[in-house]
């Protein structure tokens, strides 16, 4: 006589006594280790926080779809297993938590700011627990809600939609926006800028970052020519204006003349303005041509060419202008740009030095150019770039490849490139970007008046 086979049936020992699933802590625990991989900047507590839940909730999503999808004999394991797991799992998140906790203050060090000490991960686990667990409660509330309808591929798109809001909530590809400015009256503004009683431009017709850039101080008598893209409906119209406005306020008289390539938003770094015009003085002129008003990731995902055409386009205008003038009398010429604006510089050449500069010094200068932008080795061209700037690491090849950081100075420790963490990591790094000092991250000093070939 045969006895019957007695399928295996589900523990019923309380939860905390069998300890959490296996798979369950595996996918706790590979989030975890990934969300303390060396990252390019040092991490505030509510942002890794936020990273290390989110993480843990998709992981945990993942794992429900695979238990869902496997056999029971594969989504069972035993009390043992589970808290043999649970064991492994915790020692991996402490060697994960110590390694991480000499990173970020390697780091700190650094950029000179102060360590980090216990309450900082105490803070962490607090707020990543809380995410999570706010997470994985929506995500369940939902599936269950919608469970008779579509089941399974409720589950599916739960974790797909976590993952995304993972990655989105990330501003990917930031670059600086400026800062706010408010209506200046052109009576008030000297006759050598964009926007004065002199100008062909009204100060109203600035916006906002034309008229920041027109307004920064100085201690001298600045020559600023910003045009707005309500000036002239194409990039060459515009140019064209851009050598009026110059002719009119004497830039062509100064002895050095910089053309600067703001970013998307029309942003230009007034570290940069107050590099070049602490170096020349009263001998240079700055002039910026606009060709967007959006974020400049917006810019770069969707429209990014317009930013080499307007530089092209100005340049020239400028350099044809240039060359009309007596030998003697024609002005150091130089392209500059940054973050967006770099990439937008990378298509303009250095110039010779019948028509820029001497050649070997500040022909093309090219500030964290974001990653994979075509930078033509010459000596006419200097590129300045931290490699703690995640805008020089970003790029979906970052995933599978290492980045090129030939032309980038070493500012703080650089992580080793892990696939696929390297890439997460980093595009986590691009929201705190502009959040360092000058010097590191995608903040940048008034080094980039230096112009020195090769990185400063």
């Amino acid at each position: 006589m045969i006895a019957p086979t007695t399928a295996r049936q589900p523990s019923t020992q309380p939860a905390f006594r069998s300890g959490p699933r296996a798979g369950s802590t595996i996918a706790v625990v590979v989030a975890t280790a990934v969300s303390l991989a060396p990252s390019l900047l040092p991490r505030s507590a509510p942002v890794q926080a936020a990273v290390t839940g989110m993480l843990i909730a998709a992981a945990l999503g993942v794992a429900a779809l695979v238990r869902r999808s496997a056999t029971s004999r594969l989504s069972s394991d035993s009390a043992e297993l589970r808290w043999l797991a649970a064991a492994v799992g915790a020692a991996t998140v402490a060697v994960s938590a110590t390694v991480a906790h000499r990173w970020q203050n390697d780091l700190r060090t650094a950029m000179s700011l102060p360590p980090i000490g216990f309450g900082h991960w105490v803070e962490v686990a607090a707020g990543a627990v809380a995410i999570a667990t706010v997470v994985v409660a929506v995500t369940a509330a939902a599936r269950w809600g919608l469970d008779g309808l579509h089941g399974h591929r409720v589950a599916t798109v739960a974790v797909a939609v976590t993952v995304t809001v993972a990655c989105a909530s990330v501003p990917a590809l930031t670059f600086p926006a400026g800062a706010s400015g408010a209506d200046t009256d052109g009576r008030l503004l000297s006759s050598g800028v964009s926007g004065s009683t002199h100008s062909f431009i009204q100060s109203n017709e600035l916006g906002r970052e034309g008229l920041r850039f027109v307004t920064l101080p100085s201690p001298g008598t600045p020559v600023r020519v910003y045009v707005p893209l309500v000036a002239a409906p194409d990039a060459r119209s515009r140019a064209d204006v851009a050598v009026r406005e110059l002719d009119r306020a004497g830039g062509f008289d100064r002895g050095h003349l910089v053309i600067a390539v703001p970013t998307g938003s029309g942003w230009v770094d007034a570290n940069a303005v107050h590099g070049f015009e602490d170096r020349w003085g009263d001998d240079v002129a700055i002039v910026a041509q606009q060709y967007a008003d959006t974020p400049s990731w917006v810019t770069f995902v969707f429209d990014r060419g317009t930013a080499g055409e307007s530089a092209r386009a100005l340049t020239d205008a400028v350099r044809a202008h240039v060359l009309t003038l007596p030998p003697q009398a024609r002005p150091r010429v130089h392209v500059y740009g940054q973050s967006l604006g770099a990439l937008g510089g990378s298509s303009v050449d250095g110039g010779s030095s019948t028509e820029s500069v001497t050649p070997g010094r500040c022909g093309l200068i090219l500030v964290g150019p974001p990653a994979g932008t075509p930078v033509t080795a010459s000596p006419t061209t200097t590129v300045v770039a931290n490699t703690s700037d995640p805008v020089v690491w970003w790029q979906p090849s970052l995933l599978w490849a290492p980045p090129d950081l030939s032309a980038a100075r070493p500012d703080a420790p650089v992580p080793t490139w892990i696939p696929v963490v390297s890439f997460l990591q980093t595009t986590v790094d691009l929201v705190t970007s502009l959040d360092s000092a000058p010097g590191h991250g995608h903040r940048y000093g008034a080094e980039q008046a230096r112009c020195d070939p090769g990185p400063t």
